[in-house]
C-alpha cells in the first residue's frame, strides 16, 4: 500500500491586490481521488496545518469537475482537508512520494518554505518521486541536488505558462513566473496548448501544466510508484 504525502499552501493573500488566493480545488480533488481509488494512504500537510485556504475562483461554476463535485459530497474528505498536519510534523521516511497541488498560494509560501525545500531535496535524494501541478512547480525554485545544482537543472519540466498567467491577468501580481523560473534554473521547459492537459515525467520529477493536468499528473505519479 503506497503512502503519498500531499502538501498544500497556507497562503491566502493574492499579492497586494486585496483579493484572496490559496490552493486550486480541482488540483487537490482530482489527485486525491486518483490516489484514494488506487488504495493509497494519503497524508495532507501544509506550512501552518489545519484548513488550507481555498482560492475562491476555483469555486466558480466554470471550474467544477467530476472530482470537485465528488469532494463537495464527501464529508470525510472535507474533514481530512480541514485537519492538515503541519509540515514540521511530517517525516519524509514515512512516504513513498509527494504531490503538490497548485493555486497561486504556493508561489508565496511553499516556494520559499525551508521545510518544503528540505522535503523535496530529501525525497529526491532517497529516490522517491515528487509531483507538482500548475503553479506548484514553483516549489522547485530553491531545492538543490547533491551537486549543488537546481533539482530541475537539465530535467524536462512543465508548469503554468506565461500565457496562461497573462490570461488570468496576474503576470504583474505573482512574485515570479513559473515558466521563467524553471527555465532560469536550467530546466528543459516545455508546454502544451493553454488550459489543455500536459504532463512531463523525467525520472523522479513529474510536473503538470495547469488545472486540467492534475488528474493525469496524479496518474503519472502512481505509474512512477509501480
Amino acid at each position: 500500500m503506497k503512502k503519498i504525502l500531499m502538501v498544500l499552501t497556507s497562503h491566502d493573500k493574492l499579492g497586494n491586490t486585496g483579493a484572496k488566493t490559496g490552493f486550486w480545488l480541482e488540483e487537490f480533488a482530482a489527485p486525491y481521488y486518483v490516489f484514494k481509488d488506487a488504495g493509497a494512504v494519503i497524508t495532507l500537510a501544509s506550512p501552518l496545518g489545519g484548513q488550507p485556504p481555498l482560492d475562491p475562483k476555483s469555486d466558480d461554476p466554470a471550474s467544477q469537475t467530476e472530482a470537485t463535485h465528488r469532494f463537495r459530497a464527501d464529508p470525510a474528505a472535507q474533514a481530512h482537508l480541514a485537519n492538515t498536519l503541519k509540515l514540521s510534523e511530517v517525516s519524509t521516511q514515512e512516504f513513498d512520494a509527494v504531490f503538490y497541488p497548485g493555486g497561486h498560494g504556493p508561489l508565496w509560501d511553499l516556494a520559499e518554505d525551508v521545510l518544503s525545500i528540505q522535503l523535496i531535496e530529501t525525497m529526491l535524494a532517497a529516490g522517491k518521486p515528487v509531483a507538482t501541478v500548475c503553479h506548484a512547480p514553483g516549489v522547485l525554485r530553491h531545492p538543490k541536488s547533491a551537486d549543488g545544482q537546481s533539482v530541475v537543472s537539465g530535467k524536462s519540466v512543465t508548469g503554468f505558462t506565461n500565457s496562461e498567467e497573462a490570461a488570468v491577468g496576474l503576470t504583474d501580481v505573482v512574485p515570479f513566473l513559473v515558466e521563467d523560473m524553471l527555465q532560469h534554473n536550467g530546466g528543459a521547459y516545455s508546454k502544451g496548448a493553454d488550459w489543455l492537459p500536459y504532463v512531463v515525467t523525467d525520472g523522479l520529477l513529474i510536473s503538470g501544466q495547469n488545472p486540467a493536468s492534475s488528474e493525469p499528473a496524479a496518474k503519472a505519479l502512481l505509474q512512477a510508484l509501480s
